[in-house]
């Protein structure tokens, strides 16, 4: 029997993000598992739970049995489903996943059943001060060879609005959503005029709509023929996606901020979303990530996974081989690596042409240095967009 006789967390910042890497290493000498448990706000939080609270309560298992790891390590410490743990337990069940396709000689999409197909296109993010801006950005993409192309103006919300504060008004990023919203038609009636019918475009609202707005919102862009609209609504106004679902047939992406089943069970069960848009982490890694894909696929919702630069090269690879060997797969959300990634995490997955290949090495197929790891610390800053705020000044979600 193999197993478990260290389990490490590794933090990193290659990019800019700060990255949580577990490290499992076995009572079989040089094998060893790798797994991402990326919370990036909080990571020194995840860390802690991995270092002081997992690591004693694996040391000794065996690799081999990660349902039964999976199962205990959720409920050990009784209360569950929260973004730390979820994301602490995701990097053990990675990096265990990682040690069984290691011991198989096997790429992990061959444990989850094969390929149902060689290769996963994804979608880019293209940004822009001005339509003008957003419309060269997606042309350049376009030349690269990406069809899908998430279009963004001033990031989320938008930037550069004038807004009227209050006096005193505290510090935040300020957005107002009637102008957000109004510059976002705008957006796509411009580039649907100049770019045609056959790019697919995508919208990430990013929560920052009210309810009422937001069905509104999904109305008036549905003439614009979007791939999908992202995350409409916040994880707590769930119920009002019957309404948008009454209203307008844009297809609808929901689900990077869920930790727990019961949130999203509801949307899936009743048809009300096209594409799960999961971080993979956040819901505790591959092995709920597996069973997630057998309900989306039994009420016809396509996967379309988390995909930003706050997840790992470790967690966009697991993501992808769940891609791969998913027969409702829908799209894959990518960050482009930069040199500096790339060469902390050997096997970091690459983009050919719109598409991205599985790592045909044994396991998830991505490496670390942690020596040249070490050269790029984390910081414990909050990114500004996660501090909202209405014209007014209040706090708005995310």
């Amino acid at each position: 029997m193999i197993t478990i006789r260290d389990v490490k967390a590794i933090l990193t910042a290659p990019e800019g993000i700060n990255l949580v890497v577990v490290k499992i290493e076995t009572s079989e000498p040089g094998l060893y598992g790798l797994g991402c448990a990326t919370f990036t706000q909080r990571y020194l939080t995840v860390q802690n739970a991995i270092e002081e609270y997992l690591k004693p309560f694996l040391i000794g298992k065996d690799v081999q049995r990660i349902e039964d790891i999976w199962n205990t390590s959720m409920v050990s410490g009784y209360w569950r489903n929260g973004p730390v743990l979820n994301n602490a337990i995701s990097g053990v069940d990675m990096a265990l996943w990682d040690i069984k396709g290691k011991l198989a000689n096997m790429p992990l999409y061959q444990l989850l059943g094969g390929k149902c197909r060689e290769a996963a296109p994804v979608y880019i993010h293209a940004d822009g001060r001005t339509k003008e801006e957003v419309k060269e950005n997606v042309c350049s993409y376009m030349e690269e060879g990406y069809r899908y192309i998430r279009c963004q103006m001033g990031l989320y919300g938008g930037k550069e609005q004038k807004i009227i504060k209050p006096d005193h008004a505290l510090d935040g990023a300020y957005y107002d959503p009637k102008v957000y919203m109004r510059d976002v038609i705008n957006l796509f009636d411009y580039l649907r005029s100049k770019l045609g019918p056959e790019i697919e475009l995508l919208h990430d609202v990013h929560e920052r709509l009210a309810p009422i707005d937001a069905v509104r919102f999904a109305k008036l862009l549905e003439p614009y023929n979007l791939f999908f609209l992202e995350d409409a609504l916040p994880p707590e106004q769930i119920e009002w996606f019957k309404t948008i679902r009454q209203h307008s047939a844009i297809p609808i992406a929901m689900g990077e901020l869920f930790n727990n089943p019961n949130e999203y069970i509801p949307l899936i069960k009743d048809r009300l979303i096209d594409f799960i848009r999961i971080h993979v982490s956040q819901i505790g890694g591959i092995t709920p990530a597996k069973k997630l894909i057998s309900l989306c696929e039994s009420f016809g919702v396509r996967t379309a996974w988390h995909g930003p630069g706050d997840l790992s090269p470790v967690g966009h690879a697991a993501s992808v081989h769940l891609d791969i060997s998913s027969i409702n797969f829908g799209i894959q959300e990518m960050n482009k690596f930069n040199d500096a990634i790339q060469e902390v995490f050997p096997g970091t997955p690459e983009v050919k042409n719109g598409y991205v290949y599985p790592n045909e090495k044994p396991g998830i197929g991505v490496e670390i240095n942690e020596e040249l790891a070490k050269k790029y610390p984390c910081t414990n800053e909050l990114p500004s967009w996660t501090l909202a705020r209405l014209p007014d000044g209040t706090s708005a979600r995310p």
